[in-house]
């Protein structure tokens, strides 16, 4: 799942944070099938670390000890490994099936690329028995399957919504905006009236915050067309939500000389530290919102539509389990990657790190039992959206094709269209390879 950094909260039950959407750029390999289905030894599973880790572990420690105990003649190896050198060792894991594991944590913009790279296998019968898999949601379901076969499991999702600050707003008698204009509109004002302020911070290098302006206007990223993606970026509809966000940068709100090279975590930061009367953040920013000079001053609504009673389509980042198509232990991987991605172990996930569940009915207790996730609930249950299921999309994120984008348009360098039809372009080349 693709989000700019990975953090994680405190082991405190339903600490609304912890997670950050994961993505890699997986060069192709070449990759030998299953060695057999063992139904005895030492299955391997590789997991991400995350900066505060000890909570995870205690939950997959948990997790493992049952399916051990339902499975005798079997051991479990954990591993966790560094986001940073993920695209590495999933590539060596592909090239060397001697020593990949069986199981493995990736982000979800990362599975049309590896099952391009053939280093997952198919399992769309095993989850078709599986009891849990039908409370599954409809975004995570997608970010596991290519061309109508799943190669996975989601394991968490995460989403952003609409921060604000409620002592500004109250002393400016503002509402939280219905509207996307409607949001533009209160960010003028509070900037009007509080100059030192950004009325609502927003960053050039900032994708998967802009990305529900294009989403909302009726525009996307990509379709298909064939066995092709073609972008849809230079669309009429996508142009208008491009222009929609990149007119939020000015001195009339977020200045492009301060504003055009923010990410995520910068904008959060920004509003974090009080800087910003508004800002795109996710369930993960809880924690760094909760540190900082707006905590006990803030609340989260869903960022608007077009139309009032609208809510913007969000990105739905989030990470999966899936089984190597070397895997010696075929059964067992998918039987111990179904204990793990299951509803019991990600409703712990949350309780211990903040990891929005994938399923409908464990996220809905959630959000009873912790109110502050529930805006991000209600965006999720509107429809999010991913990225195209594209081999390609690895290098249209590392080329940073939509933050160039964005920030020749804020610039000034190019027009809307012009910016657009460039950056379409570059897609259909990385689609194309």
């Amino acid at each position: 799942m693709p989000l700019s950094a990975r953090v994680t909260a405190p082991a405190v039950l339903l600490a609304a944070a912890g997670l950050t959407a994961v993505t890699a750029c997986a060069p192709a390999t070449s990759v030998h099938g299953a060695r057999g289905d063992a139904r005895t030894g030492t299955l391997r599973v590789w997991l991400f670390r995350e900066v505060d880790n000890k909570p995870k572990e205690a939950v997959v420690r948990e997790a493992v000890a049952a399916f051990t105990a339902d499975h005798r003649g079997v051991k479990v190896d954990v591993a966790y490994i560094p986001v940073d050198t993920r695209a590495q060792r999933i590539k060596a894991a592909f090239n060397d099936p001697k020593s990949a594991p069986d199981l493995v944590e990736y982000g979800n913009t990362d599975t049309a690329g590896y099952v391009r790279d053939g280093g997952l296998a198919d399992v769309t019968a095993d989850l078709a028995t599986w009891a849990d898999a039908k409370d599954t949601d409809p975004a995570a379901k997608r970010s596991v399957t290519v061309d109508g076969k799943q190669y996975g499991a989601p394991l968490f999702v995460g989403v952003r919504a609409l921060y604000y600050r409620t002592d500004v707003f109250r002393e400016l008698g503002l509402k939280p905006p219905e509207t996307l204009d409607g949001l533009a509109a209160t960010a003028r004002t509070i900037h009007k009236e509080r100059p030192g302020l950004y009325g609502l911070v927003v960053g050039g290098a900032y994708t998967y915050g802009a990305m529900p302006f294009v989403w909302a206007h009726g525009g996307d990223m990509a379709r298909r067309q064939g066995r092709r993606f073609v972008s849809t970026l230079d669309s009429a509809a996508a142009k208008k939500g491009i222009k929609a966000y990149t007119d939020l940068f000015g001195s009339w709100n977020c200045p492009a000389s301060k504003c055009a090279r923010m990410g995520g975590n910068d904008t959060v930061q920004a509003f974090a530290s009080g800087k910003a009367a508004m800002a795109i953040g996710g369930d993960f920013s809880h924690r760094a919102v909760e540190n900082g000079k707006a905590k006990g001053a803030y609340a989260v609504v869903p960022l608007p539509g077009v139309r009032k009673g609208q809510i913007a389509p969000a990105f739905a980042g989030g990470n999966n389990l899936g089984v190597l198509k070397s895997s010696a232990h075929r059964t067992l991987a998918v039987d111990l990657m179904k204990s793990l991605a299951g509803k019991r172990t990600q409703a712990r996930l949350f309780d211990a790190m903040g990891f929005l569940p994938t399923y409908t009915d464990v996220r809905r207790e959630a959000a009873r039992r912790q109110p502050f996730v529930e805006p991000f609930v209600r965006t999720l249950a509107a429809g999010a959206k991913s990225v195209p299921a594209a081999p390609g999309w690895a290098a249209v994120d590392a080329g940073q094709v939509l933050p160039t984008m964005f920030q020749e348009i804020v610039s000034g360098r190019r027009s809307v269209d012009a910016a657009a039809e460039r950056a379409a372009r570059k897609m259909n080349e990385a689609f194309a390879k």
